[in-house]
Parts: C-alpha cells; sequence; structure tokens
C-alpha cells in the first residue's frame, strides 16, 4: 500500500492550487489535477495520483464558483456545477453553497454580482442594506439568490453543514 500524502497540496479561496505554498502555473499539472480532484466518505478532498492519494487542505471551500453569464456556475477547474443551496454567508460576506459536484464558495471577485442577484422573498431586489444585515448577523431578512434560501451562518459551521475537511483527516480508508 502506497502511502497517502498530508500537508502537501492545498486550494487557495480563488482556486489556485498550491504545492508547499507555492502556486502550481504549469498547465499540464493544473490538468492533472483537475481531472483527478474528488472527495472520500469522510469529507476530505483528494487528488488520486494513482494508488496515491494527496489530500488537499482547503483555504475556504472544496470548489471555487465563478458565475459566469447566463447564470452558469463553473468551478476552479473549468466544470459547470448546478446550485443545490441553500446559500450560507459568513461574517466576512463570503457566500458557500452546495452543488452538484460538491460544496462550494462563490469566488470573492464574483460577489458584486451575488450581491446584485438576491432578492427578498416577495422577488423584490434586496440591496446592500439586508446583505449588510445578513453579514453582520442580524435577524435573517429573507433573502434568495436564484431559487435558493440564503442565511447568515459562522464560517466554523460551513464545513460541517456542508459537509467537507477543510484540513484533511490523516485517518486512512
Amino acid at each position: 500500500m502506497v502511502p497517502a500524502c498530508h500537508g502537501w497540496l492545498a486550494l487557495d479561496a480563488r482556486g489556485c492550487w498550491r504545492l508547499r505554498g507555492e502556486t502550481i502555473t504549469h498547465p499540464g499539472l493544473i490538468a492533472f489535477l483537475a481531472a483527478h480532484y474528488t472527495a472520500d466518505a469522510r469529507g476530505n478532498w483528494l487528488v488520486n495520483n494513482g494508488p496515491q492519494r494527496v489530500y488537499v487542505e482547503l483555504a475556504a471551500a472544496p470548489l471555487i464558483l465563478r458565475l459566469h453569464p447566463g447564470g452558469r456556475l463553473v468551478t476552479h477547474s473549468g466544470r459547470e456545477a448546478r446550485a443545490t443551496g441553500p446559500v450560507l454567508v459568513d461574517a466576512e460576506g463570503c457566500a458557500f453553497l452546495a452543488t452538484d459536484l460538491g460544496p462550494g464558495m462563490i469566488d470573492d471577485r464574483d460577489l458584486a454580482l451575488f450581491a446584485a442577484e438576491l432578492q427578498h422573498v416577495d422577488g423584490a431586489p434586496a440591496g446592500d442594506e439586508a446583505l449588510l444585515a445578513l453579514i453582520d448577523g442580524q435577524p435573517d431578512p429573507e433573502l434568495r439568490w436564484r431559487d435558493l434560501d440564503v442565511v447568515s451562518c459562522a464560517r466554523a459551521e460551513i464545513p460541517e453543514r456542508l459537509g467537507f475537511q477543510p484540513r484533511p483527516q490523516a485517518l486512512e480508508p
């Protein structure tokens, strides 16, 4: 049995791969990582490198999502995802959600686009005040993003709620 690797590979909050803290820029290696990126039953995300598992430390979430025209969500690895919600917004204004490909966070470069799509449950535009109230932890102003509920959530609770481990557990199956 080949031992697993821990502490070498990471995914930052903008979807960039890092090997021992250095950003990976080689297109072939990035494509390999994206093609072999998966999760185990415990919510640890990893890259299968032949018989070896290389566990990934997550700065934010397993998937970093970009908003594209036509309402499309695209992961950091270029795959189209479908949001399954709800959207969890932390005190820093970061938006996390479940997708059909796994848990994700909307890239901070797209938060203005995300905020512009927020609505009250009656369909009226939410505006900045409602989002700021949510970020501030005030009682949820019943916001929706697309067809998903938007709720306030402490950052520390997000991994458990979405079912992932930001720091992979060292246990082998």
